[in-house]
Formats: structure tokens, C-alpha cells, sequence
């Protein structure tokens, strides 16, 4: 273990908690059920932004900011999506404070101050872009409107976890407007792809791609697309959605468009997100007893040189060598960073990094300045190598694909290994309670099968996957007909 960092197999919960923390991703804020995410932290989140960023760019979105705030009667217009969040709402209902004149240097709200509409605090952001989006439509040329915001969203939660859920967190929210039904689901269906794809090759996360059972849809839409992701601890985890609106928001904020031919119709909508909870994935997937397990694409440090010396004679000496590599390696566009600070040991940097996730270390020392080699060790796996000096640079380069390639196909091997079929409900809950994972079993299709299946076990359909197979067979639970397998699982 590194630095008391405690084991997964003992405490898994505990394991994250405590590594979000030691690896300085983030903290309890004096907020309850909010976090600070620390520098370290936000920096992957950053290259999260980014690498997404451009994905919806080159998909045609532009980026927009709307309102934190939402008047009550426009959250209110669409009914199933202002049901759905309404026990998470905070509400502003004044604008003001005043001193307190019972207790002094002590503020109360001012009574006078009451607001003449109270304002929601957005969960999310259909009512205030809906209402928005009636000025900016009007004739099928304003169509496509593809827009998508980088915002904080609060929803207000009881039991909180850094990253996985908190009271606020950041997200991307798409809002997309079109003429046709068909559009709007072809967009709905590719922005999904466009998260499997992050997932995939950025987090080096696999996901099964799927839609989402009635109930679980989001509020207020017609289809709900997921990517779902399997964690070391054996449950699911939701890392994107995707939905198709229909006319819902269009009808319920009266947003129309004149066609070609002159008659008006309601626009057909679309929202997609993803959020912080990324961040949570991206440690439960890959981590371990030492910490953070980052893929290269996202790491903020993706090679770490520390020089081992005694005396600022020897520093300068390995310092000449370890410039030149650097150089080297950001001409490739490897993020590099040479550790000199004398205050720690090599052993106690090397112990930080791993913690850390640097993906690569390099060490120096004045032996590998006689005879010409560094060491290399691979976070992933722990190997370590020496080499020429010459030949490092090349060989960091190619390490960069082969260690993301291997801690996908790590993943990917995990989730092969616990995803399992069952014919009945008896071995259903004994591999839910035994191995976990993903549990493929059918379903007579019915919202009252599914209730009952989560009451008893926790479980829930995590999708109806993409590539569904037509399979006769009989429900799991209820013994009617089935016709095919679906996901289940505990999840976050």
C-alpha cells in the first residue's frame, strides 16, 4: 500500500475515498455535498474538456452559456421533466440580506426581499434553452440549432461522493434543434457515439451502448441512449446519456418553425450530457493498492524524470542529460516534468508518481551517465527497463499507445470476465451477490417486473443494448414471455 492508502479487496469505498483525497484530486468543501476540485484534479478534467470539446465541434455544435437560474413557471411548463427533478431543486426565493438587529454583526434574510417568482437553481437546462430557443427559431433555415453549454448544474443530494455525486458538479449539456423526427434521432444516436468513442479511446474505458427501459428514461423524454461502464468493484456505472426529446420541450415552450412548403410544425429536440462523474470512472476503472492508474491521452504528466545525485554537482550532470530528453519528448508532444527538488528522495517522489498515475517514470543517476542508460518503468504494469539513451525517447513514444492499449484491454478483459448470462431468478441473485457485474437474463418488458427485480435485489436494467438479440426465452422473474437479454446490475 502507499501511503496508508487502504486495499480495494478490504474496503472499496473506503479505497476510493481515500484516493480521490491522497492523490490531490479533490476535497469536502465547507459546502455540504459540495467538493473542491484541487489543481491536480481539474487538470484531467480539463483534458477531459478538451478531447470533447473538439469531438462536438467537429460534429457541428457550437458552445453557449445560459442562465444558473430558472423561473419557477418555465421549469414548471414541461411536467415530466419538472417532476422528475423536482425533490433535488434548490430554490432562491430572496435577493437579499439585512443585519440582524437581535444579534449583532449577524445577517438575516431581509423579508422585503422576497422575489415575485421564486427561481430554481438549474438541475438541468431544457426549460431556460427551450424558452430561449422559441426567439431563435422560426423558419426551417434557423434548423439545425446545435448547441452545447459547459456549465455547473446543482441537484440537491443527500448521500454525496466526491465525483460520483455531489450537490453541484460540471458538466456538458447539448441542446439541439431540428426539422424532422428522423434528424433529431440520427443526432440523439450519433452523440452517443461520440461518448463511446471518449470513453473508449480517451479513458480507455469499454462501455456497452444501449437504450434505456421506460423507467429509467430521463424526464421528459421519448428514448434515453446510455453508454454503461463496468468498475473493478463489480458495479455498473452510467457515464453518458443521450436523448431524444421528441416535440415535448417544443410543445411545452410553443417553439415552431415555418417548413418549406409554409405550414408550421413544433421542432423536434434533443440533450446529451456528461459530467464529473467521469472523473469517478476513470479511478474506479482503472486504479489500484498503489493509486491512480491514468491513460496516457488523459494524464496531465504523462513522463516524470527524477534524478537520483548527491550534491548539486551530480544534479547538474543528470540535469544536462534529462533537458535534452525532455526536449526531446516535447517535440513529440509528451508532457514532461523533471522533478529536481532536493526537500524529497527519489524513493519518496517515486511513491508520489505512482500515487499519481504518471503513466511513465524515468530515472537518472550518475551511474546511467557512465554507462549512457535511464531506467524506464511503466505504471501500468510496474515493468521497468534500461536502456540507451538514445533510445528513449522512441521507446517513451511508443510506450504512450501500448499502455493505453493495455489498460483498455485490461478493462475490457475485467468486464469480459464478470459480464454472465442466467436462465433463472435464484442464480441471478446468487451471482449478484457472489460476483457481480454485468447479469444478462431476460425480461417480460413490463415496469412492474423491473420494480419488483430492484426492491428485491437492488439490481436495475442498466440498457437494452444496441446490438440486442433476438433470443425467445422466459422472464427471469415473472416466467412470461421474453424476447431477449438485457443488462442488469447494482450501479452508482
Amino acid at each position: 500500500m502507499a501511503k496508508g492508502l487502504p486495499k480495494r479487496s478490504e474496503d472499496y469505498s473506503l479505497w476510493y475515498n481515500e484516493l480521490v483525497k491522497k492523490a490531490d484530486l479533490a476535497e469536502h468543501s465547507s459546502v455540504r455535498g459540495c467538493m473542491v476540485i484541487k489543481p491536480y484534479g481539474f487538470s484531467i478534467w480539463e483534458k477531459m474538456q478538451a478531447a470533447l470539446d473538439k469531438m462536438f465541434k467537429d460534429t457541428g455544435h457550437s458552445n453557449a452559456y445560459f442562465p444558473l437560474f430558472v423561473p419557477k413557471n418555465l421549469f414548471e411548463a414541461e411536467e415530466k421533466n419538472a417532476e422528475g427533478f423536482a425533490k433535488e431543486c434548490a430554490v432562491v426565493t430572496h435577493y437579499r440580506l439585512k443585519n440582524d438587529p437581535d444579534n449583532k454583526g449577524k445577517l438575516i434574510v431581509d423579508p422585503d426581499a422576497k422575489l415575485e417568482e421564486e427561481l430554481v437553481v438549474r438541475p438541468t437546462s431544457e426549460a431556460v434553452i427551450w424558452s430561449t430557443y422559441k426567439n431563435w427559431i422560426q423558419s426551417y433555415r434557423d434548423l439545425p440549432l446545435l448547441i452545447n453549454q459547459w456549465a455547473n448544474v446543482v441537484r440537491w443530494e443527500m448521500r454525496t461522493r466526491l465525483f460520483l455525486r455531489t450537490a453541484e458538479f460540471l458538466w456538458q449539456e447539448g441542446h439541439t434543434a431540428h426539422a424532422t423526427k428522423n434528424e433529431a434521432v440520427d443526432e440523439t444516436k450519433q452523440m452517443l457515439e461520440v461518448y463511446a468513442d471518449f470513453a473508449e479511446k480517451h479513458m480507455a474505458l469499454p462501455v456497452l451502448k444501449g437504450v434505456k427501459s421506460e423507467s429509467e428514461r430521463f424526464a421528459g423524454a421519448l428514448d434515453t441512449y446510455c453508454i454503461e461502464a463496468l468498475m473493478q468493484d463489480g458495479k455498473a456505472l452510467q457515464a453518458g446519456t443521450s436523448h431524444f426529446l421528441g416535440q415535448n420541450f417544443a410543445k411545452a415552450f410553443d417553439v415552431k418553425f415555418a417548413g418549406k412548403d409554409g405550414k408550421e410544425d413544433f421542432v423536434w429536440g434533443t440533450s446529451w450530457g456528461v459530467s464529473t462523474r467521469l472523473m469517478g470512472a476513470l479511478i474506479m476503472a482503472h486504479s489500484d493498492d498503489e493509486g491512480l492508474v491514468l491513460p496516457p491521452k488523459l494524464a496531465p504528466i504523462q513522463v516524470v524524470i527524477v534524478p537520483i545525485f548527491k550534491g548539486e554537482e551530480q544534479l547538474n550532470a543528470v540535469s544536462e542529460v534529462a533537458h535534452k530528453l525532455r526536449k526531446e519528448l516535447l517535440t513529440d508532444d509528451i508532457s514532461v516534468k523533471f522533478d529536481d527538488r532536493d526537500t524529497s528522495s527519489p524513493g519518496w517522489k517515486f511513491a508520489e508518481y505512482e500515487l499519481k498515475g504518471v503513466p511513465v517514470r524515468v530515472a537518472i543517476g550518475p551511474r546511467d551517465l557512465e554507462n549512457g542508460t535511464v531506467e524506464i518503468a511503466r505504471r501500468d504494469t510496474k515493468e521497468k527497463k534500461v536502456m540507451p539513451i538514445t533510445e528513449a525517447s522512441g521507446y517513451i513514444k511508443q510506450l504512450m499507445t501500448d499502455i493505453q492499449e493495455n489498460i483498455y484491454s485490461r478493462a475490457l478483459n475485467f468486464r469480459t470476465d464478470n459480464t454472465t448470462e442466467v436462465d433463472t431468478y435464484e442464480e441471478f441473485k446468487k451471482v449478484l451477490d457472489t460476483k457481480a457485474g454485468f447479469v444478462m437474463a431476460h425480461w417480460d418488458g413490463t415496469s412492474e417486473t423491473e420494480n419488483r427485480i430492484k426492491e428485491e435485489t437492488k439490481a436495475t436494467i442498466r440498457c437494452i443494448p444496441l446490438n440486442f438479440k433476438e433470443e425467445a426465452g422466459k422472464c427471469i422473474y415473472s416466467g412470461n414471455k421474453s424476447e431477449g437479454r438485457v443488462v442488469f446490475a447494482r450501479a452508482y
